[in-house]
């Protein structure tokens, strides 16, 4: 398969060492590697949160005849790996861009879609039973200059005023005596609804919802090759065996593969996102840094970094990885985190990490979702491309792709989400403008 990064960010037989898989408990997911020759109406690539959730939408809501395919284990991607922020997002372009590009009612949808999404999450956790242990009901954004402060009051004003979305903003001191004491603390906005949850636990439940409505799911499949014959009919082969359907839901997002099908080569730039967890602190080192809140935390640095205190008091940090994902440059990248983080929170600069992972989140030529099917062949349909923020929206993506394949009519999409998008310029460059971009981002840091 053509891929962008180095080998060890696909290896599907082995699953993360990290800290959701350490606690992800022992709920099995009803899924089995695909053997011989089967068939279905819908297939899915990807068993991820859109495709899970797409497979569960169809299944329950629709009766169809539904089975996914997933080349690791349920959970093997970004959707058992990521940071648990449940929160609005879903796109690289801000408030002023989107109501420029696309006019303000339909950023006005496209903020009413990131809401709905995060509720959809609740609701099926709450109807299904999923204990995936929420936490918190919105999330800061944390101003790390007095600049970057003026600049979140814009952004605040224009989310309240017009699109809206709850939102304040609190001052540097009030924000000091009620959540944390930082080296980069300026005030913050708080925005909702946000939460944060345990991934992995979240994925394998959505799994087994899908699974007891009767979609089939199996686990270590990985597509190796894709057919359409002359019938209409696509040919989905494993390494174990072959499924034949009438329609393709592609639901791959970061770990696209860009030779399955030609029409999405070249069109997401996959990222690695890199977090780590500190050993459980005490209540002593929580008071040292004045912390006192369980609510999901982002800054303002164009290297973003996000950031929250687990259940068990454990605190996890995440940020941008380095290089193209080799065993040397991982471990440069936990260092770099555990390094930052004794840098913004000095009293925990010695506490020990005891766990690091990293995977792909997924950015578009469009720097917003997709949420479509092809032009040029119907049956096949996708959803990718949530920049860092898939947990709500990838979930409400499947759903709308459910919609669309249940009712045999396209759902309401606001048009930020819609279509294809456009590729890359010259997208076997797209690592060098990674690049240049991740020291554009840091330059602009340190002037900020």
């Amino acid at each position: 398969m053509k891929r962008l990064y180095d080998d060890d960010l696909y290896r599907f037989d082995t699953p993360q060492r990290s800290y959701w898989e350490a606690t992800a408990g022992d709920l099995d997911v009803e899924a089995v590697p695909l053997t011989g020759n089967e068939s279905c109406d819908v297939a899915i690539i990807g068993g991820g949160y859109t495709g899970l959730s797409a497979a569960y939408h169809l299944a329950r809501n629709y009766g169809v005849d539904v089975r996914v395919l997933e080349a690791g284990h349920i959970g093997w991607g970004a959707s058992g790996r990521n940071g648990g922020f449940c929160c609005l997002g879903g796109t690289n372009l801000g408030a002023k861009q989107l109501i420029r590009k696309f006019g303000l009612e339909e950023a006005r949808n496209w903020y009413r879609a990131q809401v709905e999404s995060v509720e959809l999450v609740r609701e099926i956790g709450a109807e299904e039973g999923l204990d995936f242990w929420p936490q918190g009901d919105c999330e800061y954004i944390v101003a790390h200059t007095p600049r970057c402060f003026d600049e979140l009051r814009d952004t605040c004003d224009l989310l309240t005023g017009k699109l809206g979305i709850d939102a304040n903003m609190i001052g540097g001191e009030e924000f000091r005596e009620r959540f944390y004491d930082s080296t980069e603390q300026y005030g913050a906005m708080r925005e909702g609804p946000t939460f944060g949850l345990h991934p992995l636990r979240y994925c394998k439940g959505l799994a087994n919802a899908a699974a007891s409505n009767g979609a089939i799911l199996h686990d270590r499949s990985e597509v190796v090759d894709w057919a359409k014959g002359e019938d209409g009919t696509h040919s989905l082969t494993t390494r174990g065996g072959m499924l034949r359907a009438k329609r393709v839901i592609y639901a791959t997002n970061g770990f696209i593969s860009e030779d399955l099908r030609r029409e999405y080569s070249g069109r997401t730039l996959p990222i690695i996102s890199a977090i780590i967890a500190t050993r459980p602190l005490s209540d002593e080192e929580r008071a040292a840094q004045g912390w006192q809140t369980d609510q999901p935390m982002a800054n303002t640095r164009r290297i973003l970094n996000y950031y929250r205190m687990l259940p068990d008091g454990r605190f996890l940090f995440g940020g941008r990885g380095h290089g193209r994902g080799g065993a040397i440059k991982e471990q440069e990248t936990y260092t770099s985190l555990k390094r930052l983080l004794g840098t913004l929170w000095p009293h925990w600069a010695d506490v020990e990490v005891e766990y690091g992972w990293r995977g792909l989140i997924c950015f578009t030529g469009a720097l917003r979702p997709s949420i479509g099917q092809l032009e040029d062949d119907p049956s096949v349909f996708h959803g990718f491309g949530y920049h860092g923020s898939g947990v709500a929206m990838a979930t409400w993506s499947g759903s709308k792709l459910a919609e669309w394949i249940g009712t045999g009519s396209m759902p309401k999409l606001p048009a930020v989400a819609q279509g294809l998008g456009r590729k890359f310029p010259l997208p076997g460059l797209r690592f060098n403008y990674l690049q240049m971009g991740i020291a554009a981002s840091r330059w602009l840091d340190n002037r900020r």
